[in-house]
């Protein structure tokens, strides 16, 4: 899934001739703490609610100072890099700049997440098993024989490449279709892999702030 694909068009773009008194009405009637800022076709920044709460209400938002306005994505990238982005700056709001440095229009960080849990199978019932694995060595075919051996199916995975580095091993994300996996567990150790971690159904039932930090630690975006 790729950002063009998750811009909202409903999302309102703030314009400089806007005032702060619009900009809170906004952000207050789609329940966002942020939104962008652009002028004609061009990308400013992104203004906060937290910044705007300092401002008079009449003031025309080409008197404040916007932030990041060198942080944008690109319609084509993928929906892992996005959420790479929005943790790293803690964003809200993701603005898209096309390759003419055009503004596109932006994406929800609440709806990314909602996309990214349905992409995870985070709406199945069953748990989620991260593996420790070397990047060269690991054999997707292997880890499927070892889960399917025990009746258990993978919903779906993600594989994060680790750290030559610093020896960080890489990691595999498996979404598996049952709860109760200490079989699966046991033929993995009898196999000589190293768990990372298990995370049950009820571990991603949060609030959408919290599910985007638990799921970017354990897969370690």
């Amino acid at each position: 899934m790729l950002a063009e694909e998750l811009i909202d068009p409903l999302l309102p773009t703030l314009r400089p001739t806007d005032t702060v008194g619009k900009a809170l009405d906004w952000m207050q009637e789609f329940r966002i703490p942020q939104l962008a800022l652009a002028e004609g076709e061009t990308y400013v920044g992104i203004l906060s609610e937290e910044r705007l709460m300092n401002a008079d209400e009449e003031d025309s938002l080409a008197e404040l100072e916007p932030e990041y306005a060198t942080v944008t994505v690109q319609p084509y990238q993928h929906l892992y890099d996005l959420l790479r982005t929005a943790q790293l700056y803690q964003l809200e709001v993701l603005p898209v700049v096309d390759e003419e440095q055009q503004f596109a229009g932006s994406i929800s960080v609440n709806e990314l997440l909602r996309r990214f849990a349905s992409e995870l199978g985070t709406q199945e019932e069953g748990a989620v098993l991260v593996l420790q694995v070397e990047d060269r060595d690991y054999s997707m075919s292997e880890v499927s024989r070892l889960i399917e051996s025990n009746d258990v199916k993978i919903v779906s995975s993600y594989f994060h490449s680790g750290d030559y580095e610093t020896d960080r091993p890489g990691k595999l994300t498996l979404k598996l279709n049952r709860r109760d996996i200490k079989a699966v567990i046991a033929t993995f150790e009898r196999y000589n892999y190293v768990i990372d971690s298990v995370f049950t159904t009820e571990a991603l039932d949060t609030t959408d702030r919290d599910r985007l930090d638990l799921l970017l630690r354990y897969l370690n975006i």
